[in-house]
């Protein structure tokens, strides 16, 4: 199991080559000017991954860009009801590159640039069924970046569920269909699910609120209607109102949550599992109390240990 702090530094590694591309862009920057200059970087991204704005910065730093000194941040929380706002501002205070990350950050990220010489580069950004590039080997426009692979973890993830729960016959989703991963994700999840005997229980919604009233019917029913939950990635489930109202839920009903982040298996969830990441409740004791409460199976060491694909 990796140790939280394991996890922190695996994750600002993952940043190195996408940094890399950051560097080229502002170096091409610089060279219009020909002489040195402060670097202005605009950041937008989902608050519930506040590693991914750390380890941008800690990279950026190992490679001579100073904050304060020749580089300066405006990190921003996404919020699709104020990202127009800051990003028309980002345009205003002509920083010299957008660095966006989830797919609804850098979509809106690639419009708002249109017309303008500003380069977006995006990270965990799924690329399947939305228009952000024009395809992964030839991006097109001024973007460029990282592919977060939704899909094939979303998969991941449930295939780790039914091995630690194979006793396990109805699985919770609840998701925006709206949201630029949805069809993605649900076409890799599907007929996994299927397959394996599994009735996927889907919920949609069209904001964060609706989680807690769904849940609160259901509770009120004689059947749940659900033997586990798995976190979709995308941003009403995740956020702080419908991931409160989810773990709350789960919680009063010994329901077994997959998580999509860290911070979610901190507040109770069973796992999570990402390509550079792997989180556990912190420490065996608390993973082995997890399993032990919603499986049968035996496991050594009182908790499972899982590897990701790098």
């Amino acid at each position: 199991m990796l140790s939280r702090n394991q996890s922190h530094t695996r994750i600002r590694s993952g940043w190195t080559i996408l940094v890399g591309v950051v560097v080229f862009s502002l170096l091409l920057t610089g060279c219009r000017t020909g002489t040195p200059k402060v670097y202005h970087v605009g950041i937008l991204g989902v608050p519930s991954f506040p590693d991914a704005t750390s380890g941008f910065k800690a990279k950026m730093t190992e490679l001579g860009y100073v904050e304060g000194k020749n580089i300066v941040y405006d990190a921003r929380d996404y919020d699709p009801a104020t990202a127009k706002g800051i990003l028309q501002k980002f345009i205003a205070d002509k920083v010299d590159l957008i660095f966006a990350y989830s797919t609804a950050s850098a979509l809106d990220a690639k419009a708002a640039t249109q017309g303008t010489n500003i380069p977006v580069v995006f990270a965990l950004a799924t690329l399947e069924g939305s228009s952000l590039v024009d395809s992964q080997r030839a991006p097109g426009g001024n973007i460029t970046g990282a592919r977060f692979p939704a899909p094939e973890i979303t998969a991941k993830r449930f295939e780790l569920l039914h091995q630690m729960l194979p006793q396990l016959k109805r699985l919770y989703i609840t998701y925006d269909p709206t949201y630029p991963t949805a069809k993605s994700v649900l076409a890799a999840l599907r007929p996994d699910v299927a397959s394996s005997g599994v009735t996927l229980v889907e919920e949609q919604i069209s904001k964060a609120e609706d989680i807690a009233a769904n849940l609160k019917v259901r509770e009120a029913s004689n059947d749940i209607g659900m033997d586990a939950i798995l976190i979709l990635p995308e941003t009403l489930s995740q956020s702080a109102v419908g991931y409160g109202a989810i773990s709350k839920f789960a919680a009063a009903h010994n329901i077994p949550v997959v998580g999509n982040i860290m911070s979610q298996v901190q507040q109770g969830a069973l796992f999570f599992y990402a390509p550079a990441v792997v989180g556990w409740q912190g420490g065996g004791d608390a993973g082995g109390q997890n399993l032990q409460r919603h499986s049968r199976r035996h496991h050594s060491g009182g908790h499972t240990r899982v590897a990701a694909n790098h």
